[in-house]
């Protein structure tokens, strides 16, 4: 009985502290403040022109090319060009021994001479006999072997003329000229070679470089894919043969001059699937060599339909398909599955998926998730350092003391400090040997 009253106190002091405990916790729970959505950078996209670019890879290909072979049989006597010089159209580059030719000239000159000799001759007989045949002095056919051997003679100073101005023209390919103006590449014979017409002995190429073509390779798809924008009017075309093109060099610099389109051939290429294009640069200070490799970006038009989203935006579902975060007015984050179809700068071309003046998450968007609502603040592009061209980028401040491992006393605690090394000379080793003794 007594045990019973005395842990009715207990009982009742184990529930007032329960209900003290539980009334601070909501006390807390009540004062404790609510979390803050999350904060996104934000950037209002707008439709508007955007230009049509493509960039291809490409190597550079002489404006003109002229090989230079021999014409006829010989022995070079001389060349009178520097390789790698420019030249001009009609500058001799070799002489051939011209002896041969010579006579052969001589020859077709003196045979020439005898041929018409004999029209001469052929000519009297001929009107000798018109007029004795008349009277019945010769025969008929003593006639016309006259006029037949007159015509004859005709024909053999014919044959002689002929004959003179081939000894003359082969006389004149023994001065082996250069057909075209440019820059002469190496000497394929020296002084002294032995060069045949029959075998086209190749002696040296002349190439003009200024302008110079650039042949680029596009794929047949993204050519069927721009003649059909092209022909719905989504895209405009600069105009004909007006489309400018830029290089960028093996080196990765810009080439100054800006080129044109010349044509696009028609024929696709069976095994790489891909197209020609080929464009031509002035290049008056020979930048440009025949065969370099380069990158050409052709600007092909204007997209008036398109918007311009930062890459940091943009991100791809399992499927492959580019997406991206956006902001509704009611502060809530929906997932966009847009038309990302190229990148310009650093900002993805998107042509569908998106609505005019919608807000795309640009940072943050790895910490929301969609339906979440959460806070926008204008999102700014980060600034680009300005760096003066003229002075040089500052380098890393170097140590005063050339990099390498810690002497021994230092890494060890109460040793010795070690002497400097200006002072470790011969006299230094002598005064520390007599101090051990």
């Amino acid at each position: 009985m007594n045990l019973h009253q005395n842990s009715r106190p207990c009982v009742w002091f184990g529930a007032l502290a329960l209900l003290v405990l539980l009334s601070g916790c909501n006390a807390q729970s009540k004062t404790q403040p609510r979390p803050q959505p999350p904060e996104v950078a934000t950037l209002k996209v707008k439709r508007g022109a955007v230009p049509v670019s493509i960039e291809l890879p490409g190597r550079t290909n002489a404006y003109l090319v002229a090989q230079v072979r021999a014409r006829v049989d010989g022995i070079v006597l001389k060349r009178e060009f520097n390789e790698g010089s420019d030249v001009k159209a009609g500058q001799r580059l070799y002489r051939i021994d011209p002896a041969r030719y010579i006579a052969t000239l001589n020859s077709a000159q003196a045979t020439l001479a005898n041929a018409q000799a004999a029209v001469k001759s052929a000519n009297a007989q001929a009107e000798r006999y018109q007029t004795l045949v008349s009277g019945n002095a010769v025969s008929k056919q003593d006639y016309d072997n006259a006029v037949a051997s007159r015509d004859q003679a005709v024909a053999n100073v014919a044959s002689g003329t002929a004959a003179v101005q081939t000894a003359k023209i082969n006389l004149g390919y023994t001065d082996v000229l250069s057909p075209i103006t440019g820059r002469s590449g190496i000497s394929i014979v020296t002084e002294g070679a032995y060069v045949q017409a029959a075998a086209a002995t190749l002696m040296t190429t002349v190439q003009q470089i200024d302008p110079i073509y650039v042949d680029l390779n596009q794929s047949s798809v993204e050519g069927l894919q721009l003649r059909r924008d092209v022909a719905s009017g989504r895209i405009k075309l600069n105009g004909p043969g007006e489309a400018t093109v830029t290089l960028q060099l093996e080196d990765g610099t810009q080439y100054p001059e800006t080129g044109k389109l010349e044509f696009t051939d028609i024929t696709v290429d069976q095994t790489t699937g891909s197209v020609t294009i080929r464009a031509i640069f002035p290049n008056p200070r020979y930048v440009l060599l025949p065969g370099m490799y380069v990158r050409a970006r052709i600007d092909e038009g204007v997209n008036e339909n398109a918007m311009l989203v930062p890459q940091v935006a943009i991100t791809h579902n399992p499927t492959g398909q580019a997406t991206a975060m956006v902001v509704g007015a009611d502060g809530k984050v929906a997932v966009r599955t847009i038309q990302a179809t190229r990148t310009l700068g650093d900002n993805w071309v998107v042509e569908g998926g998106l609505d005019d003046g919608e807000q795309v998450i640009v940072a943050g968007w790895q910490k929301v998730q969609p339906e979440m609502q959460v806070r926008t603040v204008v999102w700014q592009p980060p600034a680009q350092p300005a760096q003066n061209p003229q002075q040089p980028a500052p380098r890393p401040a170097r140590q005063a003391q050339q990099p390498g491992p810690e002497p021994t006393q230092a890494q060890q605690p109460g040793a010795q400090p070690s002497a400097s090394p200006a002072g470790s000379g011969p006299q230094e080793r002598v005064a520390r040997s007599s101090q051990v003794k």
